[in-house]
């Protein structure tokens, strides 16, 4: 039954879901979706840290290699990406030893912003994240950005 519910009427199966362990009705649950679930979670963590990663370091590439375009808006978006990203790391402190692979893996998104929102093209950019994750987590970086 709770796997028709989860099929038909996910939210109302979120709910019944949340009834049954606050109740201690263990028999109740569909543990095989509550599994899934709860592993899907994890990966949006992981998914929304390398987003942010992509168009923060994205930005990161158009203000160093378009100094002459840089503005309010590039500053900003930096600014909102990495403040994103160290409070999802705050509330997620085992998201931390995947910081460097998140990086790389959230590199070709950063190019793919550069070049549809630029003149520059891949051959123009550095192949690997040329940012070390202090750089990426410093508030202050670079220093020409406040």
């Amino acid at each position: 039954m709770n796997t028709r519910l989860y099929d038909r009427d996910f939210y109302a199966w979120t709910i019944a879901q949340s009834q049954f362990l606050q109740k201690g009705e263990w028999r109740s649950l569909d543990i095989q979706n509550l599994v899934e679930e709860i592993e899907s979670l994890g990966r949006q963590q992981r998914q929304e840290l390398r987003n942010r990663l992509g168009v923060l370091i994205g930005h990161l590439l158009k203000w160093e290699y378009q100094p002459e375009l840089r503005g309010k808006s590039w500053r900003a978006t930096i600014r909102e990406q990495r403040q994103a990203i160290l409070r999802l790391l705050a509330e997620n402190p085992s998201l931390k030893p995947y910081l460097l692979e998140a990086i790389a893996d959230s590199y070709d998104s950063a190019l793919a912003i550069v070049v549809r929102e630029t003149p520059l093209d891949y051959l123009d950019l550095p192949l690997e994240c040329p940012y070390a994750v202090a750089e990426i987590c410093d508030l202050a970086f670079p220093k020409d950005l406040a």
